[in-house]
């Protein structure tokens, strides 16, 4: 027998086992976390149904499941949703265009970094659910004041990030454009900004979050409609499945923008594609 014949037999197993071993893997890599939702569940209602825990307290997965149809069949989850999310988006564009623009300021300019940063830190510092009152006072009861919330929570992680991102790209580039006598503008677009937007990215799925946090903070404050006012008006009228399940629906918006951030990443950042953390 020759030995490119007693090579493939000898290969042959050995690629099978790898193949199965990897399949495996990813079966268990993919299976776990619903396998672990589903188990955590099943627990859930037998624990709230065996030990009759009040439903005020802790409604069972049923009821939860029940109140999210309800409310997604009637149309009242999605009519508030829409407004929520308009709100929440708005805000995010606002402070993605403005974080990403004051960065590259700051980063550019001593002189701004100087008066404008410390007023800006000073800002963050202070809690956004203690000057929403004053934001509902100057912008009115409209989305306008839930927009401007979501904008002023949002803002702060895109600055940093947008900052960092440019102070981080090597000196020996910046030398290169400079021997070729490129302008600060062309050292930036080519240079700089490609450097950059893998931390950017990184400010932005922080600020994806936060968005909603602000627009319902606002809602909170003041408002007639949105998934805030639903929370409340559910607690008002002690429907905790119903508050369940809008809690639900807000992490499913969550993961939403995860995912479609991530792909935006990959294909706009190809050469640094962001490692999955449930993938890991």
């Amino acid at each position: 027998m020759s030995t490119q014949a007693r090579n493939a037999i000898v290969a042959a197993p050995v690629s099978t086992t790898s193949f199965w071993r990897r399949l495996r893997r990813t079966v268990i890599d993919r299976a776990t976390a619903p396998l672990f939702a589903a188990l955590l569940l099943m627990y859930w209602e037998f624990h709230v149904r065996y030990f009759e825990v009040e439903a005020l307290l802790l409604p069972p997965p049923s009821h939860i499941a029940m109140a999210f149809w309800n409310g997604m069949a009637s149309g009242l989850f999605l009519r508030h949703f829409t407004i929520t999310i308009y709100r929440a988006l708005s805000g995010f564009a606002i402070a993605s265009l403005f974080g990403v623009a004051l960065g590259a300021a700051i980063s550019h300019f001593r002189f701004v970094e100087k008066t404008v940063y410390p007023w800006v830190v000073a800002l963050q510092t202070v809690p956004k659910i203690a000057i929403a009152p004053l934001i509902l006072v100057w912008c009115g009861y409209g989305s306008l004041s839930k927009i401007v919330t979501a904008a002023l929570v949002a803002f702060f992680p895109v600055l940093v990030n947008t900052i960092i991102g440019l102070r981080s790209c090597e000196q020996s580039k910046l030398d290169l454009m400079r021997s070729l006598r490129a302008s600060r503008w062309l050292t930036f677009r080519l240079v700089e900004l490609p450097n950059a937007l893998p931390f950017i990215f990184a400010g932005l799925s922080v600020a994806a979050v936060f968005s909603i946090l602000g627009a319902l903070v606002g809602e909170f404050v003041g408002s007639k409609d949105g998934i805030g006012f639903l929370i409340l008006d559910a607690n008002y009228q002690l429907n905790i499945p119903r508050v369940f399940a809008l809690l639900i629906l807000l992490g499913l918006y969550g993961i939403i923008c995860h995912l479609a951030l991530q792909f935006a990443h990959k294909k706009l950042v190809f050469w640094n594609e962001p490692k999955d953390v449930t993938s890991a």
